[in-house]
């Protein structure tokens, strides 16, 4: 309704502006060659008015028809960007989609319609490295090297070859150049900390990973994470050559990652060897109640040297407070018992976990306890035979492979910080780690056996 009102009073006005102009008094003469005309004032301001719009209507309408063949040009050319972009999007869902062939035909008929464009040409590369045409897709990666846009695009894709074609220097070679030029690549990153893990180079990577950025609260928080774990890597290498070394690194890596067990145990352990058997129980007392790791309660019982059973049974009772609520506080308390001959005292720490659900290494324990508590082969072989089927206790593991011992690093992938402290899935035996096998049965937890310790009385690392 305003609109209409506005279009009146402009019309209106509009229509008294022309009979003003109209209206104006005076005459203008205008002569020429066989005629001569003599309009008033205002109707000669119209005329002119009126020739001026008509000029720049005829003017417009031939540059319109000038310039047609240009708007044709330019017509077609949005047609075709139209239908490279269409072309491109459809390559990129193709390729996600496992349509490799039809992701490649789709970025080649984008590329031929977006002339220049580095993501038809990219998306080339990735489609034909995907169905296993590596020479095509590493001439193509290589062109794109040299556009800034697109530089660590192609190196990811040539990392990703030079893997598939087992060449792993020619992969952390792509990954570093890649890592270079942007310090904060996950991928890159992560590919020259494997590759570092695998020599055994924590010098190194420690360095590396002080150098690169953190700017989110994850990053800081990823890299605070990493550089506990490479403390705690150079400590467990320095503790026999270099303790005092080791001890500043596991030092730093309880500041970097508070009661990691690992750093926790090289700690403990260059305490005791020193004689400080105070601050290493400490230690141990506060690890253990973060997080009740075994490892941590056998060192506390072993805490000083020599000592006997019956000691080592009385530190691990001073240490568990209610065995009961956590299954490795009982198997350890068990395992003290055992030791030293408390058969009811061991029995008792188990009975609340083994009416349940016993785990395997509670069975060999009720195994030992009824040999040595009653001489009863029969329910010994009993608890044995439970415990092959029995589920597993929880380990250090990484990528289905289980240790006795934590490692910086996958034995199988070589991925930083991939052992946890949890119940396997699958076991499988690579011959650089003392691992732990489902069956058979380990001579040294069979019934009756004694545990292994070293001259000074302590456990024997595995």
């Amino acid at each position: 309704m305003i609109r209409l009102v506005l279009y009146l009073v402009l019309s209106l006005l509009a229509a008294l502006g022309v009979t003003w102009l109209i209206a104006l008094p005076g005459t203008v003469e205008i002569s020429a060659p066989g005629w001569r005309l003599a309009p008033s004032l205002g109707t000669a301001i119209f005329i002119a008015l009126a020739a001026i719009a008509l000029a720049i209507l005829v003017w417009a309408l031939v540059r319109r028809i000038l310039g047609a063949p240009a708007a044709l040009a330019r017509a077609n050319a949005r047609r075709r960007e139209k239908a490279g972009i269409e072309a491109l999007s459809d390559a990129v869902i193709a390729l996600q989609a496992g349509e490799f062939s039809r992701a490649r035909s789709l970025s080649r008929d984008a590329g031929a319609k977006l002339p220049g464009n580095p993501a038809a040409r990219l998306l080339e590369a990735r489609s034909e490295l995907a169905l296993g045409d590596l020479a095509s897709a590493r001439e193509h990666y290589r062109a794109l090297i040299s556009d800034d846009r697109t530089a660590l695009a192609a190196l990811s894709g040539l990392y990703e070859q030079a893997r598939q074609q087992g060449r792993p220097s020619a992969a952390i070679t792509f990954a570093k150049k890649a890592l270079a030029m942007a310090p904060s690549l996950d991928w890159a990153s992560e590919a020259v900390f494997n590759d570092l893990a695998a020599r055994g180079a924590w010098s190194d990577a420690l360095e590396m990973s002080a150098a690169l950025p953190a700017r989110t609260r994850a990053q800081k928080a990823a890299k605070k994470r990493r550089q506990g774990v490479l403390e705690t890597a150079l400590a467990m290498r320095l503790e026999e050559t270099e303790p005092d070394a080791a001890f500043d690194h596991a030092q730093k890596a309880l500041k970097a990652i508070p009661d990691f067990v690992p750093a926790a145990l090289v700690a403990a352990r260059i305490e005791i060897n020193r004689g400080d058997t105070r601050r290493a129980s400490a230690l141990l007392r506060r690890t253990w109640r973060a997080g009740f790791h075994p490892d941590i309660a056998t060192l506390y019982a072993h805490v000083k040297p020599g000592a006997s059973a019956v000691e080592r049974l009385k530190r691990v009772r001073a240490l568990i407070e209610a065995p009961d609520d956590h299954p490795a506080a009982a198997m350890v308390l068990a395992r003290a018992a055992i030791d030293a001959y408390e058969w009811s005292t061991a029995r008792a720490a188990l009975a609340p976990f083994v009416a349940k659900d016993p785990t395997r290494a509670m069975c060999l324990l009720m195994a030992e306890i009824e040999e040595g508590q009653s001489g009863d082969q029969g329910k010994a072989r009993e608890w044995l035979a439970r415990a092959v089927r029995a589920p597993a206790d929880p380990a250090w593991t990484a990528d289905g492979v289980t240790s006795d011992e934590w490692a910086p690093a996958s034995p199988v992938t070589n991925r930083l910080d991939a052992f946890a402290w949890k119940v396997p899935v699958e076991a499988r035996t690579p011959a650089s780690l003392s691992l732990q096998p489902a069956e058979p049965l380990p001579p040294a937890l069979a019934p009756g056996a004694a545990p292994q310790e070293d001259a000074a009385g302590m456990p024997a690392r595995p």
